[in-house]
């Protein structure tokens, strides 16, 4: 079990009540962590905070069910000046749209205070479940719909999540409005600390190869030879060089077996560039209708 006493702050993307700031509450339950909450208005702020901070994590998205990885998470990860960072735990959590109002009456909704993204992700709700005439009023976030709703009466609605309802003190009149029902997000907790191995681990990498023929393929074939399975790889420019390419890699197993040890000291020989980004208990991905 890791151990978090020492931990003084908590790190995460906002803005207030987003979907971060509950992946957050996820983490801090499991593990009964109780720092102080500092939310960033960037990735690279969050990561820039735990590099540079003692005794901090960090929690933000790492990969979405629809949009995929989320690079920007892992390019400023995989360059931290502190190389003890390290991903320390996963969660998945649905992205569950809701429909909020400081009522409770559902059929009394006449208006609806959105950003234009989130009301772009329950279209088909708005179109089928709410007055034809329904009065659509454009706001800049998630927060400033919620905050909103106390200058308009109560027929005024807002789009938001189970945390929106929760922080603004709002009513949910309907769960799951979002067209996608299947959407969800991984979020990763990091920081400077050890993890023990489970059993049931993963261990993620990113490296980069040689400029030529077979390099890959190479570094590839140390998994086969070692019997270890990949259940990710991608890979995506390095930022540093055109036609430089940094490929990340998630496979069954954690560091402190001798078979996974020996395998990335293996890698490591015939790569160019490789950073551990963390050995960490898998966690499943939801079933959702």
């Amino acid at each position: 079990m890791l151990n978090f006493e020492n931990v003084k702050t908590i790190a995460y993307l906002g803005p207030q009540s987003s979907f971060t700031e509950s992946a957050k509450d996820k983490f801090c339950e499991k593990f009964k962590i109780n720092a102080y909450e500092q939310s960033f208005g960037t990735i690279e702020e969050v990561v820039e905070f735990v590099d540079n901070t003692p005794d901090t994590l960090g929690v933000l998205a790492v990969e979405n069910s629809i949009r995929g990885t989320v690079r920007e998470t892992l390019d400023n990860l995989i360059y931290t000046k502190n190389k003890n960072i390290k991903i320390l735990s996963e969660c998945y959590l649905p992205i569950n749209y809701c429909l909020l109002s400081r009522t409770t009456e559902f059929y009394s909704i006449t208006g609806i205070i959105s950003a234009p993204e989130t009301l772009g992700k329950c279209k088909n709700f708005v179109k089928n479940e709410m007055p034809f005439n329904i009065n659509i009023v454009e706001a800049a976030s998630i927060p400033e719909a919620a905050r909103s709703l106390q200058n308009y009466n109560l027929t005024y609605s807002s789009i938001g999540s189970p945390k929106t309802a929760e922080t603004f003190n709002l009513n949910i009149l309907k769960e799951n409005i979002n067209d996608d029902k299947s959407n969800q997000t991984r979020y990763i907790l990091f920081g400077e600390l050890e993890t023990e191995e489970t059993g049931n681990d993963k261990t993620s990498i990113a490296f980069s190869t040689q400029n030529k023929p077979g390099a890959l393929l190479n570094i590839l074939n140390i998994f086969l030879k070692n019997n270890i399975n990949l259940n990710y790889i991608a890979s995506h420019p390095s930022n540093h060089q055109f036609g430089d390419y940094i490929v990340t890699v998630n496979f069954d197993g954690h560091i402190q077996n001798p078979v996974i040890m020996n395998t990335l000291r293996e890698i490591k020989e015939k790569a160019a560039f490789m950073r551990f980004l963390g050995s960490y208990k898998k966690a499943k991905p939801l079933i959702l209708a």
